[in-house]
């Protein structure tokens, strides 16, 4: 259904996306890229955090991923128009501790001249374009969630989420597929993410009304 008024992306320069209708940026949504300020770190453009209680701009980092480091060994790599909730965490590899000797205590943590080698996990977390990660998931060290993916409220994510699967639950499992094999590879292979911001606009009602065929006739 065509739109009656034009419409546009938000800048994805900007902080806040959201705008109310009483012109005021909502300050609880933030575009990721815009406050994650760290060398660990990548978020695609239009991806937004979204917190009841926001911190400042250059508090989004510790909020979201409290144990990466700037020395971490491990990145989090976060795709494009990912939509994160109130209460998701990622738990990085920074966080785990050495098991193979008796104690699990990481006294190489307490010795400044070895804390930046203290780390037996150096896996990195990857989210991929489109996820939406519900209300207080938990996302653990190494896991990678695919294209187009649903992560359930409260969910604990580990391992591989495949592309456009609903994921619910602790450990995390896959509850459905959103879209069978043959239209989950199509998806992946218009890749309206990387689209030029005009034409995804333009694409917005195929996208909300999963209309494929559509969506496939304004591939650029």
């Amino acid at each position: 259904m065509p739109f009656s008024r034009p419409f546009a992306l938000p800048d994805p320069a900007s902080i806040h996306p959201i705008t109310l209708p009483d012109g005021t940026p909502h300050t609880g949504t933030v575009h990721l890229a815009s406050v994650l300020d760290h060398p660990c770190i990548e978020a695609g453009a239009w991806s937004y955090a979204s917190d009841f209680d926001p911190p400042p701009p250059d508090g989004w980092t510790a909020r979201l991923a409290p144990y990466l480091f700037p020395f971490s060994q491990e990145g989090l790599r976060i795709g494009r128009f990912c939509q994160i909730a109130h209460g998701v965490r990622f738990i990085t590899a920074s966080a785990n501790h050495a098991t193979a000797g008796i104690s699990s205590f990481p006294f190489m943590v307490h010795d400044p001249a070895t804390m930046t080698d203290a780390q037996p996990d150096r896996r990195d977390t990857v989210i991929g374009h489109d996820v939406w990660l519900g209300y207080g998931a938990l996302v653990l060290p190494g896991a990678r969630i695919g294209n187009g993916a649903i992560i359930g409220a409260g969910a604990v994510v580990r391992g591989t989420v495949p592309d456009y699967a609903v994921v619910t639950g602790n450990p995390a499992t896959v509850v459905r597929m959103r879209f069978d094999a043959a239209q989950v590879a199509r998806l992946n292979a218009l890749a309206w993410w990387d689209w030029p911001a005009d034409l995804i606009a333009r694409a917005r009602p195929a996208l909300e009304a999963d209309d494929l065929d559509a969506l496939a006739a304004l591939a650029p």
